[in-house]
């Protein structure tokens, strides 16, 4: 249920936070005050059972139980339950100073869609953070988030952070671990809303217990999310390469052996160049079927490159592709067969015959999977048209 006259969520995950909630929600609430904003701390609790929730009352806050268990999923039951306009989140671990949180409500007054914390350029305070997640973790996942989704954000993980209600309810964040951190950034991005970033300094935590964050663990969900959003590196640009290069090499050796640097290319290199060039093939076709779920499931904008390729790669094109280069294959093993005939279905030189075959097979394979996908993405652009993510604009 929603209150138009709050302004401001201060928003916090908690799971058995009993050492630091109590603390959190006081520097919460003097800054509301402070600050002269009419606003409500909100403790939305995942199942502890330490105490956490009557001490967060006791000190101030509302608390709401989510059953689902889950960083995102907490955040995900907080956000709906929100009263604010605006919300700025942060973990319940006294790892961020909310009572000092001015620069989010600038930004956010201002305009912006989503406010981030940076602690790369905010600091670090010694013992605050792991050197693995410090010089590996976080900068290597920030990187891959800015390239595969021309993101601004410099620091993708850090949990502080400030937005709109309303502009995140449009985004359908479902993401119920950690990696609902890189799902906000990443679909703001894709919707191009406004994001801006804040220096943000993290603290060491006032906990006694071990961190609910497993490294590995959730940063293989991290980088797993990120590429699952991005087809069209995960798949669509290694498959062209793949498939280039396959091209090329079966090209160079079609004539004859190759000798560089003393180094020989012959028919073996043309048998693993065509396996190249299928698999190539296949991650293509893969690419343009998950994109089209992703519009389907309103994960993935239907972006107009995307919608243009479905309007003109149409069930009959994709047929008469597949099957002109199909039969130019078995126009080859045709005549590879008349070769054979003619020398009176004699033993043949391999290195000769397997200059024809290759191809002939290559092609034959590769066709037929053009037929096939055509009738897949058949089905995918009648779901992707009526399916259409409101997210605006493509990775």
């Amino acid at each position: 249920m929603r209150t138009d006259n709050i302004e401001l969520t201060i928003l916090m995950p908690c799971l058995n936070e009993a050492e630091t909630v109590e603390a959190c929600v006081k520097k919460a609430l003097s800054f509301l005050a402070r600050a002269d904003i009419r606003g409500e701390v909100l403790i939305a609790d995942n199942g502890s059972n330490d105490g956490s929730q009557a001490l967060a009352t006791g000190a101030g806050a509302r608390v709401v139980a989510i059953p689902q268990r889950g960083y995102g999923a907490a955040l995900i039951g907080g956000i709906s339950a929100a009263k604010g306009r605006y919300i700025i989140m942060g973990d319940a671990d006294d790892s961020y100073d909310f009572s000092r949180l001015d620069a989010f409500i600038v930004a956010l007054r201002a305009g912006d869609a989503l406010v981030m914390g940076d602690r790369f350029a905010g600091g670090i305070m010694r013992g605050a953070m792991p050197p693995l997640h410090r010089y590996l973790g976080n900068p290597v996942l920030s990187f891959i988030g800015r390239l595969l989704f021309r993101s601004p954000i410099r620091d993708f993980h850090c949990g502080l952070r400030g937005f709109s209600r309303e502009a995140m309810l449009g985004l359908n964040l479902r993401s119920p671990g950690m990696e609902f951190a890189s799902e906000m950034i990443v679909k703001a991005t894709l919707a191009k809303l406004k994001i801006s970033a804040v220096p943000t300094i993290l603290h060491p935590d006032g906990r006694s217990r071990p961190p609910h964050l497993r490294s590995w663990r959730d940063g293989w969900r991290h980088l797993r999310f990120l590429l699952m959003m991005s087809p069209r590196w995960l798949l669509l640009y290694p498959g062209l390469a793949l498939t280039f290069v396959g091209i090329a090499a079966m090209s160079i050796v079609a004539a004859g052996p190759i000798v560089i640097n003393n180094i020989g290319f012959d028919i073996h290199t043309m048998l693993y160049a065509a396996g190249g060039l299928i698999m190539g093939l296949q991650l293509v076709i893969f690419s343009i079927i998950a994109r089209g779920i992703g519009c389907i499931k309103a994960t993935l904008p239907l972006t107009p490159n995307f919608r243009v390729f479905l309007d003109v790669f149409t069930l009959e094109r994709g047929i008469i592709v597949g099957l002109s280069i199909a039969l130019i294959g078995l126009s080859l093993a045709i005549y590879s067969v008349q070769i054979w005939l003619s020398a009176q279905l004699s033993v043949l030189d391999p290195k000769q015959m397997m200059r024809v075959a290759i191809p002939s097979i290559t092609m034959m394979i590769a066709g037929a999977e053009i037929v096939f996908a055509s009738f897949v993405l058949s089905f995918v652009d009648a779901g992707a048209e009526q399916h259409a993510s409101p997210l605006g604009r493509g990775e």
